[in-house]
């Protein structure tokens, strides 16, 4: 009777989530399928083609451009904004309905995307730190690293070369991770596109450039194979208009020409003043997703905790082999297969909040599981007998006598899966989450001063964590007070 009852309940609760999941799904699709509003992928790290400014808009020449296009063919859209891998992988399937994110028209690509006309002629050149003057020229790199950015025109060519010139390829997934790799001497040089390379030389990003321009293929606008062509038509019109009636000369030089926008000269305090804002809107952010995982986490480990410590063998293995999956998967490839993986193999559109949320539900509620499981069996199975022996049933000897000692012994292990988690958003935002980590990425492209924000953002974890622990061994000694 036990054994239905928890069987019941489980099955309630799976069709809860499967309810839930389906609601979530059919709205994110009933907004796709209507072609009104198309949800369009970038990469806010890419200046000058897409960036956040100071005030949190969306610029750049990327961003610029679809704006007009969207004007002149009379569409609406929507930015989704992830890396450039995570974009790439998003329209492979199907999160996004489009990408435009600095994006190489390459032989490879066009065999799973549809590609707009050209609308940026790009091209490879090599940056070294502004200070090294050895390192001139190709045949000066054998034998040194060479950062690169994963994904790029700049990636292929430097593997195109690396064996007649004989340097080793480091991987970047952000342009400023690269820049950063150079300054501090760990890589002599990095590939990049031309005009991402000047942009950042005259933002003082700590770079020169030091070799002509080689070819390279040109940025396209990239849907899903066979898929969108209506947007994919649209855009190619629309680029033509703007293009013939100077729209696209204008946008260009805005960020290109000779009075393109530098780095206001300010100050490490007004630097940090600034960017406070989308900082705490990040944090902000941080917090909601471990609240809401952990909340969901905890329902988890309690269904598969008392499942493990209970009689039924059937049970007992199911709750294993959950622990053992979602405990053994590290946490970004968890991520990767419920955001990209699940949508592209069951055609759907999965929103980004829901995967999120069950990547951290998932990894944390296999380890509350196992917390609860082993605050249960590490009180003396003598009480338990004793409750017994004096005719109390298995329930209420478990709630009256067990559990609430149990419980003192798991709240320090709560605590510590509390910090863990919400440490754990920070690894989601190679999926485009935009928590306290990808805010600081995002401030970083646009100012190149990678030591303060990331002091600021590691003074504000710091904060946050000791905080939450403070309150959590406050909550631990009243508890164990009773």
């Amino acid at each position: 009777m036990k054994t239905t009852k928890i069987s019941f309940f489980i099955l309630s609760l799976m069709l809860l989530l499967v309810s839930g999941l389906s609601g979530w799904v059919g709205n994110a699709a009933a907004a796709s399928d209507s072609g009104k509003t198309y949800v369009i992928g970038t990469d806010v790290t890419f200046a000058p083609f897409e960036y956040e400014d100071e005030n949190g808009d969306f610029v750049g020449i990327d961003m610029d451009l679809l704006d007009a296009i969207a004007k002149d063919q009379n569409f609406k859209y929507q930015i989704k904004s992830l890396g450039f891998n995570a974009a790439v992988q998003a329209l492979e399937a199907n999160q996004v309905d489009g990408v435009i994110a600095g994006m190489s028209i390459t032989d490879e690509r066009k065999a799973k995307f549809d590609f707009s006309d050209t609308y940026f002629e790009s091209g490879v050149v090599m940056g070294v730190s502004a200070n090294n003057d050895t390192i001139k020229s190709y045949e000066d790199l054998r034998g040194q690293k060479v950062a690169v950015k994963t994904g790029t025109e700049g990636f292929s060519f430097a593997e195109s070369i690396a064996s007649e010139y004989g340097f080793t390829i480091v991987p970047f997934d952000e342009s400023y991770q690269m820049y950063e790799d150079v300054k501090t001497g760990n890589s002599v040089a990095c590939f990049e596109d031309y005009p991402v390379l000047a942009y950042g030389v005259n933002q003082n990003n700590g770079l020169k450039i030091v070799t002509d321009k080689e070819d390279g293929a040109p940025y396209g606008f990239a849907v899903s194979k066979g898929k969108n062509q209506e947007l994919l038509e649209m855009f190619n019109t629309g680029l033509a208009n703007i293009k013939a009636n100077g729209e696209y000369k204008r946008i260009t030089e805005t960020y290109l020409g000779e009075n393109a926008p530098t780095v206001a000269n300010q100050g490490r305090w007004e630097l940090i003043q600034k960017s406070l804002p989308a900082l705490f809107k990040g944090l902000g952010n941080t917090l909601l997703y471990t609240i809401v995982s952990l909340f969901f986490a905890f329902i988890i480990g309690l269904i598969f905790g008392f499942m493990k410590v209970g009689q039924n063998k059937f049970l007992r293995g199911v709750a294993t082999v959950f622990v053992d999956i979602f405990r053994g998967i590290p946490l970004i490839v968890l991520a990767f297969f419920i955001y990209f993986g699940i949508p592209q193999a069951m055609g759907f559109t999965m929103p980004l909040f829901l995967a999120a949320i069950l990547t951290l539900s998932l990894n944390a509620g296999a380890y509350v599981t196992e917390i609860i499981r082993g605050g249960i069996q590490s009180i003396d199975r003598g009480q338990m007998e004793a409750a017994r022996s004096l005719g109390l049933p298995y329930r209420k000897a478990m709630i009256k006598i067990v559990i609430p000692q149990a419980v003192r012994v798991m709240i320090p292990s709560f605590i510590n899966q509390m910090v863990i988690t919400l440490k754990d958003t920070s690894i989601l935002s190679v999926i485009g989450l935009v928590e306290l980590t990808q805010s600081g990425k995002i401030v970083i492209a646009r100012t190149f001063s990678s030591f303060d924000i990331w002091l600021t953002v590691a003074v504000m974890y710091l904060i946050v964590i000791i905080t939450l622990t403070k309150v959590a061994d406050y909550l631990e000694v009243k508890v164990r007070r009773g």
